[in-house]
């Protein structure tokens, strides 16, 4: 329990989480007086980046940089209009649909956040929206980069519980879908309440907007049917995108160039980077819980207070919502998977699969609230909004996530009945 002190004392005193996990790791061991301990640290280190799937995360950040330099946003953007169609509040509906196409693409809420709030925040307040409304939708489909495919909380996830990334991704189908139809539901519902007119539909763009948008459209398609075939893995998949992007982006869109692809390299090693730093802590971190016996005393604790797998998903779920107000997704996730899942395995027969998308679920309605909220704060700044009046516009999309992630909880077919009949 001293690294879990230390660390907390770390984050108060204002050092960044990735530091904070690294000093709290070393404290522990100097405290120890355990020679060994110090000797083995830099390889557990090491060990923690030394794997196949985390090959993933680099190569999907540099196709959602790729894809969003090649204008396939835009061009996504058009064809989700098309498939709303013309309903009351439609551009509300069409953005959480772009969402879910980008969401195939980019990976990242941040950057979906931002790509998005520069796309149709704009023309839904020319629509009629508030504002806020605008705002609060464009945040909201942030909600789904980190459950559908290709999720990089998922890929970090299958690295620290090595379990195969393309099941994970096969896994985040259906919760996405569930996802995206709530925040739809809750669009319908505040389209209604502000009383915003349809959407008429413009006759004679639908085969050349179609047509424009195709290839952009077939490079996730074919990326996740070769994943759920079987014909490629994850990573093999990602980089079979990366090069279907420089093609369609440079000599169909003629969108891509080299000053492009030269920033987009570097984005996506920096973003990289800073994940695998991450990760490369977490794996210390996890060693250090392991020395402790933080699992197994965490085991103890929990089987105690019940031995219903359902009240530890409660229990679990709540505490994730908590940390999640305070601490970013993926550092989260990094400090949560070590101790519970061998909990949730061993002590309460939990499918990982379950698992996983649970804690991914939660961890992601962290993005929009207070007092860390990075997905809110972006939106709020993008926008020029309070974070507190955009926080108001957010509750109804919150309440439904929150919805979903108790249906994630209590039918576990949701997330291993989809993986189960594929492989």
């Amino acid at each position: 329990m001293l690294s879990l002190a230390a660390f907390a004392l770390l984050l108060l005193l204002g050092l960044p989480i990735a530091v904070a996990i690294l000093g709290a790791a070393m404290l522990q061991i100097a405290l120890s007086g355990n020679a060994a301990l110090l000797t083995d640290a830099p390889a557990q280190v090491f060990a923690g980046v030394e794997s196949y799937g985390l090959l993933a995360l680099p190569v999907f950040l540099l196709l959602g940089e790729l894809m969003s330099a090649s204008g396939a946003a835009e061009r996504l953007m058009r064809v989700a209009a098309l498939c709303v169609g013309p309903v009351r509040g439609g551009l509300g509906h069409v953005t959480l649909v772009a969402n879910a196409l980008l969401a195939a693409i980019l990976g990242s809420s941040v950057a979906q956040i931002t790509l998005m709030s520069r796309l149709a925040v704009p023309a839904m307040t020319r629509a009629g929206y508030p504002p806020e409304a605008a705002a609060a939708t464009v945040a909201a489909g942030g909600l789904l980069a980190p459950v559908l495919p290709p999720s990089m909380l998922l890929i970090v996830f299958g690295v620290i519980a090595q379990m195969p990334v393309g099941r994970l991704f096969v896994a985040g189908l259906l919760p996405g879908a569930l996802l995206l139809a709530a925040l739809i539901a809750v669009t319908a519902w505040i389209a209604r309440r502000e009383g915003l007119a349809a959407e008429p539909r413009r006759p004679g763009v639908a085969p050349g907007t179609l047509l424009g948008a195709l290839p952009a459209m077939a490079i996730p398609a074919v990326m996740i049917g070769a994943i759920v075939s079987g014909l490629a893995t994850a990573v093999e998949a990602g980089i079979f995108g990366v090069l279907a992007v420089l093609v369609v982006g440079g000599a169909v869109y003629r969108a891509l160039g080299l000053a492009d692809l030269r920033d987009a390299l570097l984005r996506a090693a920096s973003g990289s980077a800073m994940v695998l730093f991450l990760i490369a802590v977490a794996a210390l971190w996890g060693w250090i819980a392991a020395w402790e016996n933080l699992p197994a005393r965490a085991a103890d604790a929990l089987t105690a207070l019940t031995a219903d797998p359902l009240l530890f998903l409660l229990l679990l779920n709540l505490g994730l919502l908590l940390l999640g107000m305070v601490i970013d997704p993926m550092p989260a996730l990094i400090l949560v998977v070590p101790v519970f899942l061998p909990v949730a395995v061993e002590s309460y027969g939990i499918d990982p699969l379950q698992f996983g998308l649970v804690v991914c679920v939660n961890l992601t309605l962290g993005l929009l609230t207070p007092p860390v909220g990075t997905g809110l704060f972006t939106a709020a700044k993008l926008n020029g909004i309070a974070p507190e009046r955009l926080v108001l516009r957010l509750a109804p999309y919150l309440a439904a996530a929150a919805l979903v992630l108790a249906a994630l909880s209590l039918f576990p077919v949701l997330t291993t009945g989809l993986v189960r009949s594929l492989f």
